[in-house]
């Protein structure tokens, strides 16, 4: 578990709540409005430093777990200061780094809210995110290992399958 540690994999939601708290400590409030965000961020790139959350190796739009959390947040956790930051960020980051003309990606990342949503949860303990990340991880694997044994599959990598090709595969057994 302790492999998966770095900024940008293991330990980035704990870098983006790091970097949540630092700023509403800097402005003095844990209701900052879209400008006060604004300007943090800006002072953030202007030291050299990077918005973790922001920008993803692959992907080239939001990531659709950072959306999935966001839906989830919506329907279930209102009212919640850092979970609205992490929202009015989602509206005020994007565009910053779009416009600095270098960002391929200036979309969210799954950390850009799952550390919010840990915090909200009573789970303070940063130390314990990177086995959380490995725990989900390994969940997905062990998922496919079961389907592969039930189904006589060979060994496989999960995305190798759709579940309509799953259902079909069954159908055809029958």
């Amino acid at each position: 578990m302790n492999s998966l540690a770095g900024p940008l994999h293991g330990l980035a939601n704990q870098e983006v709540i790091k970097w949540i708290f630092n700023m509403v400590e800097s402005i003095g409030t844990t209701k900052p409005s879209k400008e006060q965000i604004a300007d943090y961020v800006n002072k953030t790139l202007s030291e050299g430093k990077v918005i973790p959350g922001y920008g993803h190796a692959v992907l080239r739009m939001p990531d659709p777990r950072f959306t999935a959390q966001k839906t989830f947040a919506e329907e279930y956790i209102k009212g919640d200061d850092i979970v609205q930051i992490v929202w009015d960020m989602f509206d005020v980051v994007p565009e910053i780094l779009g416009g600095l003309g270098k960002v391929k990606n200036p979309w969210p990342n799954v950390d850009a809210h799952s550390g919010a949503l840990l915090v909200h949860y009573g789970m303070k303990e940063y130390s314990f995110y990177t086995v959380l990340f490995g725990v989900s991880r390994a969940l997905g694997v062990m998922a496919a290992m079961c389907w592969s044994r039930a189904l006589g599959f060979p060994l496989e990598r999960p995305k190798s399958v759709t579940y309509e090709w799953v259902k079909d595969f069954l159908n055809q057994q029958s």
